[in-house]
């Protein structure tokens, strides 16, 4: 119940800010960690050149790796346009706190889904248009954010 009355009275789409950039360094932090001796922390940009010389990695992790930096990128490419979206819905006065909390929660969640499949599940190929639905969810709720403030 309280969950309940924190989500109704509780502003917390401003703290979902620092949390998406969280789920964007998740995958981010996979793929370092699972590139290993690859991994180069003095020249971090290097790793990928260094995973394409490794012969002993096998294909599934290197294409792991590759999907984990990719939905690093796009989470990161995605963050600024819903921060932007999350100051105007609240700055606006026109959505109310749960709905502004309820946005925010699908924002994550869908964000957080698209990092899942993205990375794991689309070891098949055909998980693709899952990836790509949870990724217009979360843009969809950033264009929601905006036509409500408007």
């Amino acid at each position: 119940m309280a969950a309940l009355d924190l989500l109704t009275t509780t502003n917390l789409s401003y703290h979902s800010i620092p949390a998406a950039f969280v789920l964007a360094m998740i995958p981010h932090t996979y793929a370092n960690m699972a590139a290993g001796k690859n991994y180069d922390l003095a020249n971090p940009r290097k790793t990928a050149e260094h995973l394409q010389k490794d012969t002993t990695l096998n294909k599934v992790t290197l294409r792991r790796i590759q999907r984990a930096q990719a939905a690093a990128a796009n989470g990161l490419e995605t963050i600024a346009l819903y921060a932007a979206a999350v100051v105007a819905a609240n700055t606006s006065g026109r959505i109310t706190i749960p709905t502004l909390n309820k946005l925010a929660l699908g924002y994550l969640a869908a964000r957080a889904l698209y990092n899942f499949t993205y990375v794991i599940l689309q070891d098949n190929a055909r998980i693709a248009p899952l990836r790509t639905l949870f990724w217009a969810a979360s843009i969809g709720v950033i264009f929601a954010l905006f036509t409500m403030a408007a």
